[in-house]
């Protein structure tokens, strides 16, 4: 797919999280014609892609950039090279409450995250921030409604996935 790079730098020229990538994404798309597998997944490049297309929109060769960091990630995620495991936990534990619940339960997502990041003090941190969204009422207590509908959506995408990788 990447293979048609002509390495000009409009995709890292377009990118907004370029200036926080350990790689910019042309130098990335450079790694994988190279075959450098094991650099590209030690890298937080395609982690910190945003899904914003920016890249895509302006390649002058028209190349999916955007799906290819996707298909890095799913990749990554399939070879358990997770190198970002904050981010991975963060993402497994959001989607775990929207399909219990069909939305996320913050109070829920946040608990589970933070367990999983076996970090006791990590919370902490976090008190102030919790303790204005409380008050203000942005923190809710109770279940939300429409979680089973939801998870059949889930079951069928997963289905549907695995019938068509």
């Amino acid at each position: 797919m990447v293979q048609a790079c002509i390495q000009c730098g409009t995709c890292t020229g377009s990118c907004p999280n370029a200036f926080a990538m350990d790689y910019t994404p042309r130098h990335l798309w450079r790694m994988v014609m190279m075959g450098l597998t094991d650099e590209i997944f030690n890298s937080l490049t395609f982690y910190l892609c945003s899904a914003c297309y920016s890249c895509t929109l302006r390649c002058p060769r028209g190349l999916p950039l955007t799906e290819a960091m996707e298909t890095l990630k799913q990749i990554a995620v399939k070879e358990n090279r997770l190198v970002n495991k904050p981010s991975q936990l963060f993402y497994r534990n959001f989607m775990e409450s929207v399909r219990r619940h069909g939305r996320v339960r913050e109070t829920e997502f946040m608990t589970l995250y933070f367990m999983d990041m076996k970090h006791p003090f990590l919370p902490f941190r976090y008190m102030p921030l919790g303790l204005k969204l409380l008050r203000k009422g942005k923190l809710s207590f109770q279940l939300p409604s429409g979680g089973n509908t939801l998870d059949a959506l889930f079951r069928k995408a997963v289905e549907a996935e695995e019938i068509n990788p």
